[in-house]
């Protein structure tokens, strides 16, 4: 174990880790891992949408573009 991990002991019912497991295809540990981590990702969205609206940016597409190589 990673010094900056920690060991955690969960209590959960067995349907919801079979569905979470299902759906990310993983066993116990990373399926928690991913769980928690869409957890955080969805709070940084959320102070995201607050700021919507609040600041200005100026983009030209087109330059933006001029790099692309297709």
């Amino acid at each position: 174990m990673k010094a900056a991990e920690q060991k955690i002991t969960v209590h959960v019912s067995r349907n919801l880790l079979a569905r979470a497991q299902e759906a990310s295809k993983a066993g116990i540990s990373d399926t928690v891992r991913q769980g928690l981590e869409l957890l955080s990702a969805k709070q940084a969205y959320a102070e995201l949408r607050k700021m919507r609206g609040k600041l200005k940016i100026s983009v030209d597409l087109e330059e933006l573009r001029k790099d692309r190589k297709w």
